[in-house]
């Protein structure tokens, strides 16, 4: 079994209150959680108005097939951020774990 660990920031540029941003982030988290059924969470930042601290995990058996998950559910939070309120993409660390 691996899991894959990812962290990442999402810099919203133009969002002037906290209200703003967790409505980006809380909907950007609903809808990976939907699409990719990952764990994933606001994990730093909370009370900064313009960068969010996500975090994710994908558990699988082939480290291939990890690396592809994390990587497509990296492409949809650019994607998602970009349309849902003009936010980017920042740093990013993924972090494999072998168990078992």
């Amino acid at each position: 079994m691996v899991i894959g660990a990812c962290r990442l920031d999402l810099i919203l540029p133009e969002n002037h209150s906290l209200k703003g941003k967790r409505s980006v982030v809380q909907s950007i988290c609903a809808q990976v959680r939907r699409k990719f059924n990952v764990a994933i969470a606001e994990v730093e930042d909370q009370d900064a108005w313009q960068v969010a601290g996500l975090g994710f995990t994908v558990v699988s058996s082939d480290v291939r097939h990890l690396d592809r998950m994390v990587q497509e559910v990296m492409d949809y939070i650019e994607q998602r951020a970009n349309a849902d309120g003009g936010a980017q993409l920042g740093g990013y660390q993924v972090e494999r774990i072998h168990a078992f």
